[in-house]
């Protein structure tokens, strides 16, 4: 029997919506209405209609010569909480920087017949599918374009919404010029090793975030590329263990790989999580705290053999200090396994206390900062200290991005 039919298709389709809004991705009647519009599977053919209306699910479309993903159809979850961050209406220009057509059929219905949209890509062949896949799903008036990202498309600009989707690591000048001066700019930025979909809006030179999202995307090309480096720990093959580093931080390599060797250290905060809660708000605490920041990640083999205590594959917060680090951690405190309290495992020389020093973080978010959002304001590079909000400033290559947290009375 056919599964893949028009009829399972819309069937499928509705199974989708309902979870997304169950996933609270899609919280407005304008944005549910594009997804039950733009049938999804007409920009993923080859694929199964169950891969392609999973709420979740990214469908990749395009690998480079080291098998990395580099073009990817984004998980719809992912999709619809940019849009409704991104607050689109009926008339608006938007831009969308990085094509697969998909995500710029859903814009073409929330912007209607007197809104344009623009989506462009340095990829050719990403453009071209994107363009196909348009044309015959019936959204031939999207323009779509070969640009580098880091450029914008100033032919149709200003644009009052410009939504991002490719992981980047600074906002380029080009954005912020053909941003209109009530618009908005949503991106998946990374900071410090973390990625959130952050709304920005304009205050005056800079941008000020509105909310934020966790993310992940398949990372920006071009001019605008800026890779995560390892600092490798343990290589033995299948059981690697490295430090993830941002913003061109560097670490001693050679004595932070003898330090994992040596006896761990343990400190416990007293704090709890429930066994479904969930980290990210502690990360980005922790991610602004600490002076020398970095993620630590490990296969899972390495995982399973205890060389480390962490569960994350992607990367647990990690405090570097000279040859030393201490990485966050939990332990179970109920066979049931739904109450955990955090804590942090330090290596090196100064292991106690540097694990002490994670830990105490830990504590100053629980008593400040749990129910908390963050505020990320982006500034021009060059921008003075004295002019820069308090909280942690990252530099890079055109902007000085802060965070910062409510103050306590």
């Amino acid at each position: 029997m056919n599964i893949n039919t028009p009829e399972n298709a819309e069937q499928l389709r509705d199974k989708m919506v309902a979870d997304l809004r169950d996933l609270d991705a899609i919280r407005s009647d304008a944005v549910e209405k594009a997804f039950r519009s733009v049938p999804r599977h007409l920009f993923a053919p080859g694929e199964s209609l169950e891969q392609v209306y999973a709420a979740e699910k990214a469908v990749i479309t395009k690998t480079d010569s080291n098998g990395i993903n580099i073009s990817s159809v984004s998980a719809p979850r992912i999709q619809a909480f940019m849009l409704e961050q991104a607050g689109i209406r009926p008339g608006m220009r938007v831009l969308e920087v990085g094509s697969g057509g998909y995500n710029a059929a859903l814009i073409a219905e929330l912007v209607g017949d007197e809104g344009e949209v623009t989506s462009i890509d340095i990829d050719p062949d990403i453009t071209d599918r994107a363009r196909r896949f348009l044309d015959e799903a019936g959204y031939e008036r999207v323009n779509v374009s070969v640009v580098d990202g880091e450029e914008g498309e100033p032919k149709h600009a200003p644009y009052d919404r410009i939504i991002v989707t490719a992981g980047t690591w600074d906002i380029p000048p080009a954005w912020t010029d053909q941003l209109a001066d009530d618009g908005r700019l949503v991106v998946p930025l990374r900071v410090r090793g973390l990625t959130r979909s952050i709304a920005f809006e304009r205050e005056g030179d800079h941008l000020v975030s509105r909310d934020y999202e966790l993310c992940g995307f398949v990372q920006m090309q071009g001019a605008g590329e800026n890779q995560l480096q390892l600092a490798v720990l343990h290589d033995v093959e299948g059981e690697e263990v490295a430090l993830r580093l941002d913003d061109d931080q560097q670490v001693e390599t050679a004595r932070l790989r003898e330090a994992l060797g040596r006896p761990r250290a343990e400190a416990w905060s007293g704090v709890t999580l429930g066994g479904f809660e969930p980290w990210d708000q502690l990360e980005l605490w922790l991610a602004s705290a600490v002076p020398d920041f970095a993620l630590l990640a490990a296969k899972r083999p390495a995982r399973d053999k205890g060389i480390v205590a962490t569960a994350s594959p992607m990367g647990t917060a990690t405090l570097i200090n000279g040859a030393s680090f201490a990485y966050r951690t939990t332990r179970p405190l109920n066979e049931e396994r739904t109450t955990f309290e955090l804590g942090a495992i330090g290596h090196g020389p100064d292991a106690q206390e540097t694990a002490e020093r994670l830990v105490e973080q830990i504590r100053v978010w629980d008593r400040d900062h749990r129910t908390d959002q963050a505020r990320f304001e982006v500034h021009p590079a060059g921008t003075p200290d004295d002019k820069l909000p308090a909280g942690r400033v990252i530099d890079k290559r055109h902007t000085r991005v802060t965070i910062s947290w409510p103050q306590q009375s």
